[in-house]
């Protein structure tokens, strides 16, 4: 059984889709004539890789041009679930409180802990080991599975798990090895750092959405951005048939976010840019999540806080995608080329990932020294 949340598998040198394939070849043509391809020939046939979905807004940066892409009912401000791409603002709340000396990034997990709650049992973990999936823990907190299938796993798998039940499992955790030695995905650690977080800045458990916005969404000026399940939103769609709202109540950091294609493009704007951005703390974390915190040989990836990372002939380019019973999202940027792109769909992952696939080839497309360039022509090739 898959856990809703999984990011898919780390994207190597992903076979494009039929819409991936089709901007790279408007990317190939204009690159015979040494201009960069326009945005919009790049991002036009990137909807048609969301099978199913009636939603889609894809976004792009590429240096001081910006465009926006929506077919169907979607507009530039639609609110979709961005499931685990929620992760990587609960790593910018990280690096934003460290930035303020709120917290140090190998504090321990349980310094930050209500009081009587029970620790994991083992070594302790800390914020850094939670950020870069090297806890060791579990992708999915021990009994929520059985809670799920008593709630309803096809529809809303996190809705019945509380902050309670989250606190509850904590004793009956056991690591899968020691902190740090390996990297194990896991929505349980990035859920426990937002809980540890809200904590660190003084507030209860459950106050990671309000200290979320307090930090990190209104100073980037993301209105469409919050975790909030009332707030109108796209109608997600699994095998063609409408989802409730996504409810995420006990592990909000690891994927309860709701965000636009505006507002994505806006925070991978910042992130571009860090020295534009206000107030210091934040300027600082915006530049910290970038950071490679640790390498895999044999991967050749890199894992900086939350954000995957993989060196291209043009720099680094930095990307994580996220899914819910209902949406598909994905965002990645490159700064050496100072590009990005997000991609959003009103539909669940594909089994074979062929959107967030397309939305990496074309996002290794975007850049004006071509770098993404022999990638998309591998593609074309195959």
């Amino acid at each position: 059984m898959t856990e809703p949340l999984e990011t898919p598998a780390h994207l190597e040198t992903p076979a494009l889709s039929a819409a991936a394939a089709e901007a790279a070849a408007a990317a190939e043509a204009a690159a015979e004539g040494v201009t960069a391809p326009p945005l919009n020939a790049l991002l036009l046939p990137l909807p048609d890789a969301a099978r199913g979905a009636s939603a889609v807004a894809v976004a792009a940066v590429r240096g001081d041009e910006q465009i926006i892409v929506c077919r169907g009912p979607a507009e530039e401000d639609t609110r979709f679930e961005t499931g685990s791409l929620t992760k990587t603002f609960t790593a910018l709340l990280l690096a934003e409180l460290a930035a303020r000396g709120e917290v140090r990034y190998d504090d321990p997990l349980d310094r930050y802990l209500p009081p009587g709650a029970r620790r994991i049992p083992g070594p302790p973990l800390t914020l850094l080991h939670l950020a870069t999936h090297t806890a060791g823990l579990p992708r999915l907190p021990p009994g929520m599975l059985a809670r799920s299938a008593r709630a309803g796993w096809f529809r809303n798998p996190y809705a019945a798990f509380t902050t309670d039940d989250l606190l509850a499992a904590l004793p009956r955790t056991r690591l899968h090895h020691r902190p740090g030695t390996h990297v194990r995905y896991s929505n349980y650690g990035v859920g426990l750092l937002g809980l540890a977080l809200a904590r660190a800045a003084g507030g209860r458990p459950g106050d990671y959405p309000a200290l979320l916005g307090e930090r990190i969404l209104d100073p980037l000026g993301l209105a469409d951005t919050d975790c909030d399940p009332a707030r109108p939103q796209v109608v997600g769609h699994w095998h063609g048939r409408p989802r409730p709202p996504w409810l995420v109540p006990g592990l909000p950091g690891a994927g309860a976010l709701r965000s636009s294609a505006r507002d994505l493009l806006r925070c991978l704007t910042a992130l571009l840019a860090p020295e534009a951005a206000a107030p210091p703390s934040l300027r600082v974390a915006l530049t910290e999540v970038q950071r490679p915190r640790l390498a895999l040989r044999r991967s050749g990836r890199r894992l900086c806080l939350v954000w995957n990372q993989r060196m291209r002939p043009g720099g680094p380019l930095l990307h994580h995608s996220g899914g819910t019973r209902g949406c598909t999202a994905f965002a990645g940027f490159a700064p050496g080329s100072r590009t990005g792109l997000v991609a959003l769909a009103d539909t669940s992952p594909a089994p074979a990932g062929a959107f967030i696939q397309a939305a990496y080839g074309t996002l290794c497309g975007l850049g004006d020294d071509g770098p993404g360039l022999d990638v998309l022509r591998q593609g074309l090739r195959r």
